[in-house]
């Protein structure tokens, strides 16, 4: 049984790089784990031994096929502890987050089956991030960021891609939720702003904080 440091640190490199596509440089490693650049390194080390990451020094590292395996077992346990905390739990999606942080390493494999079966095997979490399936199949989609959209687009909201419990709330208290329907009103590039209306209300985003959202078209 892998210990949770290893599991953190194979989560975060599959975060890093979902599609497999790069070698992550081992100070962004470290950045995501809030660790020192040296613990990072002692760690990669060991994955590298186990056969669970490939390491170039002074260039980065990547997860071998095993270790992919186990980074995407972690992150399915992850994502469906957070989704079975806000639909039959009732807790915030705001809050799931941490919660979620220490159960996916102790939850055993029958009951995150369980809670998938009640839950009706769904495939993206509270956040939008997709749930891998049980033979490690992700689902995908084709999104793009709030901020990339232009005046007069029907977008509907796919995922929050800051999970910060401020920003969460911030969407939440704006009507910025999952599957809501919004239309640019207005794109300012000079002022770095986006305006966009829902059935509620109308909404001003500094692009920045537009980029942390994604959407589909309707």
């Amino acid at each position: 049984m892998l210990s949770s440091t290893v599991e953190n640190y194979l989560k975060s490199l599959f975060l890093l790089d979902p599609r497999g596509e790069k070698e992550v440089a081992t100070g962004e490693l470290a950045k995501s784990l809030e660790v020192t650049p040296g613990s990072a390194t002692s760690m990669i080390k060991t994955l590298a031994q186990a056969g669970l990451v490939e390491h170039r020094p002074h260039y980065g590292v990547r997860l071998t096929s095993q270790g992919r395996t186990l980074a995407v077992h972690v992150v399915r346990r992850h994502r469906i502890v957070e989704l079975f905390l806000v639909n039959v739990l009732g807790m915030d999606w705001s809050e799931v987050h941490e919660e979620a942080e220490q159960l996916e390493h102790v939850v055993s494999d029958e009951v995150i089956t369980r809670m998938d079966d009640l839950l009706g095997h769904p495939s993206h979490d509270p956040h939008g991030d997709p749930i891998p399936s049980a033979d490690g199949t992700l689902p995908t989609r084709t999104l793009q960021t709030l901020s990339f959209c232009n005046e007069g687009d029907n977008v509907s909201i796919a995922r929050i891609g800051n999970q910060n419990t401020e920003f969460l709330k911030f969407a939440e208290d704006n009507g910025l939720l999952l599957g809501r329907t919004i239309t640019i009103k207005n794109k300012n590039e000079i002022a770095d702003s986006i305006t966009i209306t829902t059935h509620e209300k109308e909404v001003v985003l500094g692009l920045a904080a537009a980029g942390k959202i994604e959407v589909e078209h309707v």
